[in-house]
C-alpha cells in the first residue's frame, strides 16, 4: 500500500519533465475538475445511502426476521457473489435489462404500454449510474452489517419490553446506538467503494459522466488528454476526500460511543 501511495504523492508534485511543481494542484481547481469531484461525491453518497438502507433492511430480515437457515445461507452466498459483480459484466447486464432496447424496457413498453425513457428514465444518466452502483452496494452492506445484527442480544429487547418500551423506543434508545458505529463504518466503506469505481461507470456511460476515476484514466492512458502528473494529482485528491471521510467517521464514532455510555 505504501509503494503506490508514495508514487502518487511524488508524481503529483512533478511536471512532465520530472521537475518539482505545484501546478498540478492548481489545475485541480479548474471548473471541470471541481465538477467531477462534486458529481463523484454525489454518486458515492447517494449509492452509499440507498445501498446502506436497503442492505440493512435485508440483513435485518435475514438475521432477526426468522429466516430459515438454508435460505439464510443462500442469501449470504448470493450477497458475496453479487457484491463482487461489477465492472464490464455489470454494465452489460444493466444495458441488456434496462437499456433502450433492454429486456425489461421492451417488456414494459409492449405489454404494459409504459415507456421508461419517455417517462424521464435514462440508464446512462446520474440516476441510471446510481441504480447500477446500488446493485453491488446492497449485498456489500448485507455482508458488513450482518455480523453486527447477529451480535444484538435478545435479552436487550426482552428487557426493554418488560420496562414498557415500544419497538420504536427500543430501536431509538438501544438498537441504533449500539449499531451506530457499525452503520457509520459501513457507510464510509460503501462511499469509498463507489468513489473509486471505474470500469462500471466507463463501460456504462462511455465517459460521458464526468467522474474523477474516468478523468484519471483519461489523463493516464488517454491520447488527447494525456497528463500523467495531473492524473496523480487527481488521485491524490481522492485520497484527501477519503481521509476527510475517515476523520468525520472517527468523530461521529466518538459521539456515538458517548451516547452508548450515557
Amino acid at each position: 500500500m505504501l509503494v503506490p501511495a508514495s508514487s502518487i504523492l511524488v508524481g503529483s508534485f512533478q511536471d512532465s519533465a520530472g521537475k518539482f511543481t505545484f501546478l498540478n494542484f492548481a489545475h485541480l481547481f479548474a471548473p471541470n475538475i471541481l465538477d467531477s469531484y462534486s458529481i463523484t461525491i454525489q454518486v458515492s453518497a447517494t449509492t452509499a445511502l440507498l445501498g446502506g438502507v436497503l442492505g440493512f433492511l435485508i440483513a435485518y430480515a435475514i438475521t432477526l426476521g426468522g429466516l430459515p437457515k438454508p435460505l439464510r445461507s443462500f442469501m449470504s452466498t448470493f450477497s458475496g457473489v453479487a457484491s463482487n459483480f461489477a465492472g464490464v459484466p455489470l454494465a452489460f447486464a444493466f444495458i441488456a435489462t434496462l437499456g433502450r432496447m433492454g429486456l425489461l424496457t421492451v417488456l414494459l413498453r409492449t405489454v404494459f404500454g409504459i415507456n421508461l425513457y419517455d417517462q424521464g428514465f435514462n440508464l446512462y444518466s446520474f440516476w441510471g449510474l446510481s441504480l447500477t452502483y446500488t446493485y453491488f452496494q446492497i449485498p456489500l452492506m448485507v455482508l458488513i452489517i450482518e455480523p453486527a445484527l447477529d451480535g444484538m442480544k435478545k435479552e436487550w429487547r426482552e428487557a426493554s419490553e418488560n420496562l414498557g418500551a415500544s419497538p420504536l423506543q427500543y430501536w431509538l434508545r438501544v438498537g441504533i446506538p449500539v449499531l451506530l458505529p457499525s452503520l457509520l463504518a459501513a457507510f464510509i466503506l460503501l462511499f469509498g467503494n463507489a468513489f473509486g469505481a471505474y470500469a462500471t461507470a466507463y463501460s456504462l456511460t462511455g465517459g460521458f459522466i464526468n467522474l474523477v476515476p474516468i478523468l484519471i484514466g483519461a489523463q493516464i492512458r488517454g491520447n488527447v488528454l494525456h497528463d500523467q502528473s495531473l492524473g496523480y494529482a487527481l488521485a491524490f485528491g481522492m485520497v484527501i476526500v477519503m481521509a476527510v471521510s475517515i476523520v468525520v467517521y472517527t468523530w461521529l464514532q466518538r459521539l456515538s460511543s458517548r451516547w452508548v455510555k450515557q
